[in-house]
């Protein structure tokens, strides 16, 4: 009797027409035989549509029983060398383990995990050895998204296949000299190696989701061939429980990545304990996923369950493997096989008569699926040829596996880091290690390598070549390089817009228009929104070049009979995203790091809130600077008083000191559409042509004002940081004289402030624009280093903003529309009294000028400012001061913004 026949026992055990029931079965089991299993779900899914129309009501169950998705006669077998491949994973294992072991053993406390890459090593090796393509002039290469903590057992591979040294392995997580390698997937400290960082838990997933959706837009758009590349992403099931891990699946499962696969390790623990102690994690994963449309393969069981399932006559172990909880299943791996014995197969008499005949250490034997190299290289089999849906493998492993007592399922394995000589000996023998004791002498652990010529390492560097080549690999510049338009083809943006008033926002999409008619680079511009592609005036896009759309549009739009209707398209090349800023961002991480993963530079703007960019995404911020993108993001409505009307928080105050904090992110602050056309230019040239791992933010206002002409000479100064923008002529013996500065819309209040000063005080002023602050502090930074480390020089380097103000008379006053630290990051450089005012606080409803007001900015606190600080110079007085108090209706009661 099959354990087919015990579930149609149990079917017909309570029905009360157990013969009809029985005739359908078996009309069902004639249709699997003849027709297959899935004419025979078409079958009964047209029944159950039957009769859910005819009113009942029939709940439908996302999960399975807790056994393989596969059945152990549906397995594809794996083709490869099974006894080699164990030896070189015990290798690898053991390598793994001595470099964590190692570098904990010396001075410095340098950290570094055993137990995630103990659990995983199997479902990295299958994947190495029979699955993975690199990049080769036969196939475009896969992604791998390593879980970051498993990085020691990547290493470990490539020291083996030649590509990594001891000594690196031995400087592991000593970098600083250069000698080692990083902790984690790393592409900016290993660019050749490491094709995408995923250790931020959550955002490797993520990005892996847009990574997929990206090679299937541009497929679209005819960018790039079709082919059967794709991203495998590992992540831990404790990492599910990170927003970003799951927060994605739909759009996989709406667009039908079947491009995409997730693998993850469900060791059942995360770092302090069970991810489920008191439910079942693989379950709760499956019906999530299969919800949002993805294939889900469950490899819970290895083969040495296979014979015990099969005898399963009862279903009484299925049974048991459902009720039983994963704080439970723990247990039993921590214990061993006389507690699994004792607490799971005896709680019922037929599943205790299951293992009669086996010993305890049989049942500690008995394997866990993750842990099986032939039920995960059939899981991957299976998820390689699935069509039109992405596939998730949730395969069940034993975190810490083969650590023995040092840690194998404990709650601690996770920061299990230093292992005894005895735990290290046990590893060995457990691996079979070829290596002594008097090699572990003096608690030394020793690295292996069988050798170059060695029987192991020939096997893996055969499979390596049959697969294109050695993964992880990184392309580091693209073979091709754009040529950016130049500077003369943005004519129309660095004139006058003379009585014309327009927004640096749409200066911005003006720029962008010109680029998109570019032959060369025009197609390579992906523009990505996040539903707010009417807020900044990009509308006319959605006509122009269309929105992707993968399946195109099956619904004719409800403004299709205007102008700028909503035009969906599979060609389509506006990237409309929905409300997601770290779902658009990570699709614009996708298209910027495209001339690496497919050796086809794009172009991606992302526009978006400038309150809704670093602070709502700043992990992924450092994600993009950590994998090099390239491209730009648009910080529209910035500033905290330029958005009126919306509130605390939709103001932006500080997102340029949380991209300061980037060190290969560039941000403006743009006031003038010449302005934003410069840096918009010299981002491009910078990116495109000179292929420079770096990307731009900008920040754009939706006010609207008029623009001047550009000042000769002025490109310069704006991507250093600073210009001058009005001269105020040379100096008068006895005039007094202010520098202003400023960047964005409160430029504006200076250039206003300059006149009421000069009319009411007189009082001139040189005006300064300074798109920049963050690209002053780093030359000022620079500065300072290099004249520390060359004190012998004749002539010591001055920072950019001295050499423009050094020679200048008066003090400087600086207003933004940001938190006064922003502009404050160059007092050491200025050589004069500095004042600074900004926007500290939280932002409000109102209309500008009286937020400006509030936040002390306007033209009527800058002129303010100036006549203080020179009063504080001694060139004008205390009346002085109050008369501008007086003057211009200042409130000196009203509480500091700062705390209002």
């Amino acid at each position: 009797m099959t354990s087919l026949h015990a579930a149609i026992s149990d079917i017909l055990q309570n029905d009360p027409d157990p013969t009809e029931t029985r005739e359908w079965i078996e009309s069902v089991q004639a249709v699997i035989e003849r027709e297959g299993a899935e004419r025979a779900h078409q079958l009964l899914e047209g029944m159950v549509e039957v009769t859910r129309r005819a009113g009942a009501h029939l709940p439908f169950s996302p999960t399975t029983e807790y056994i393989n998705t596969i059945p152990a006669h549906m397995e594809v077998k794996s083709p490869g060398d099974h006894a080699m491949e164990w030896r070189i994973r015990s290798i690898i294992r053991w390598n793994a383990l001595a470099m964590v072991v190692r570098a904990n053993r010396k001075p410095g406390d340098l950290g570094g995990h055993i137990a995630s890459f103990a659990s995983a090593a199997t479902l990295y090796d299958v994947g190495f050895n029979h699955f993975w393509r690199a990049p080769s002039a036969d196939h475009p290469g896969d992604v791998i998204g390593v879980q970051g903590h498993s990085s020691p057992g990547i290493y470990a591979r490539s020291f083996l296949e030649g590509r990594i040294s001891e000594s690196q392995l031995d400087h592991f997580r000593m970098e600083v000299d250069g000698r080692g390698i990083s902790s984690y997937p790393h592409p900016w400290l290993m660019p050749d190696y490491w094709q995408v960082p995923t250790v931020s838990m959550g955002l490797g997933p993520l990005a892996a989701i847009y990574q997929a959706r990206n090679w299937k837009y541009l497929e679209g758009r005819g960018l790039m061939p079709k082919s059967d590349r794709k991203v495998w992403a590992f992540l831990g099931d404790g990492e599910t429980d990170e927003p970003e891990s799951l927060g994605a699946i739909s759009v996989a499962g709406r667009e039908g990545l079947d491009n995409l696969v997730f693998v993850i390790n469900c060791n059942l623990q995360r770092l302090d304990g069970p991810v489920r102690g008191n439910g079942k994690i693989i379950q709760e994963l499956e019906g999530q996923f299969r919800g949002a449309g993805w294939n889900v393969i469950k490899t819970v069981w290895g083969s040495y369950w296979d014979p015990l399932l099969a005898r399963d006559t009862t279903g009484k172990l299925r049974q048991l493997m459902m009720e039983t909880v994963d704080g439970e299943y723990q247990n039993c791996k921590a214990f061993g096989g006389k507690y699994t014995r004792e607490n799971f197969f005896n709680k019922y008499p037929e599943t205790a008569q299951l293992v009669a005949n086996l010993s305890d250490d049989d049942i500690w034997r008995l394997n866990r699926g993750g842990h099986d190299p032939h039920k995960v290289y059939a899981a991957y089999h299976e998820a390689v040829n699935t069509k039109g849906m992405p596939t998730v493998i949730l395969a069940k492993t034993v975190k810490g596996y083969g650590m023995g007592a040092a840690g194998e399922s404990l709650n601690p394995t996770h920061q299990t880091k230093k292992l005894d000589d005895d735990a290290v000996r046990m590893f060995r023998d457990r691996f079979n290690i070829p290596v002594t004791d008097a090699q572990l002498a003096d608690g030394k652990v020793p690295f292996f390598h069988p050798g170059e010529n060695s029987p192991e390492v020939e096997y893996m560097m055969e499979r390596r070549k049959s697969l294109g080549g050695f993964l992880p690999q990184r392309r580091q510049k693209s073979t091709q390089s754009l040529e950016a338009p130049k500077l003369e083809g943005f004519d129309r943006l660095l004139k006058s817009t003379g009585e014309r008033e327009i927004s640096t926002t749409m200066a911005f999409v003006q720029a962008l228009n010109i680029i998109l008619r570019d032959k060369q680079v025009g197609p390579r511009v992906v523009p990505i929104v996040a539903d707010e592609a009417r807020t900044f005036g990009m509308e006319g896009l959605f006509r122009q070049i269309g929105i992707y759309a993968p399946h195109g549009q099956k619904y004719k739009p409800v403004d299709r009979d205007q102008l700028m209707y909503y035009r969906e398209d599979a060609a389509g090349q506006v990237l409309e995203e929905g409300i997601t800023e770290a779902g658009a961002f990570a699709s614009w991480m996708a298209a910027a790091t495209s001339y690496s993963t497919n050796d086809l530079p794009m172009l991606p703007f992302y526009i978006y809130y400038s309150m809704f960019g670093f602070q709502r995404i700043g992990d992924a911020a450092w994600q993009a600077a950590d994998m090099r993108a390239r491209g730009f993001l648009l910080g529209a409505t910035a500033g905290r008083t330029t958005l009126n009307g919306e509130g605390l928080q939709h103001e932006d105050g500080h997102s340029h000191l949380l991209a300061g904090a980037i060190p290969n992110c560039r941000a403006y602050d743009p006031t003038f559409g010449f302005e934003v056309a410069v840096i918009v230019q010299h981002g491009m040239q910078r990116m495109l042509t000179e292929q420079q791992d770096e990307y731009y933010y900008i920040t754009l206002m939706n006010e609207n004002y008029g623009h001047p002409d550009m000042p000769e000479g002025a490109a310069d100064g704006i991507i250093k940081g600073m210009y001058l923008l009005k001269d105020a002529g040379k100096a008068k013996k006895g005039e007094l004289r202010v520098q202003l500065m400023g960047s964005g819309t409160i430029l504006r209040e200076a250039i206003a402030a300059a006149e009421l000063l000069d009319k009411d005080f007189g009082v001139t002023a040189d005006i300064w624009s300074c798109p920049s602050f963050n690209e002053l502090r780093r030359d000022g930074f620079d500065a300072e280093r290099w004249n520390r480390m060359n004190p012998e020089a004749k002539t010591p380097r001055k920072p950019y903003v001295t050499e423009l103000l050094e020679g200048r008379q008066g003090p400087a006053i600086v207003a933004t529309d940001y938190v006064r630290a922003y502009a404050d990051q160059i007092r050491a450089f200025v050589p004069m009294h500095y004042t600074v005012l900004g926007t500290d606080g939280f932002g409000r409803s109102d209309t500008r000028a009286n937020l400006r007001r509030h936040f002390e900015v306007d033209r009527y606190y800058i002129a303010h400012a100036a006549i203080a600080a020179l009063a504080a110079e001694g060139k004008m007085t205390g009346k002085d001061v109050a008369r501008a108090i007086k003057t211009y209706k200042l409130d000196g009661e009203k509480p500091n913004p700062i705390y209002a």
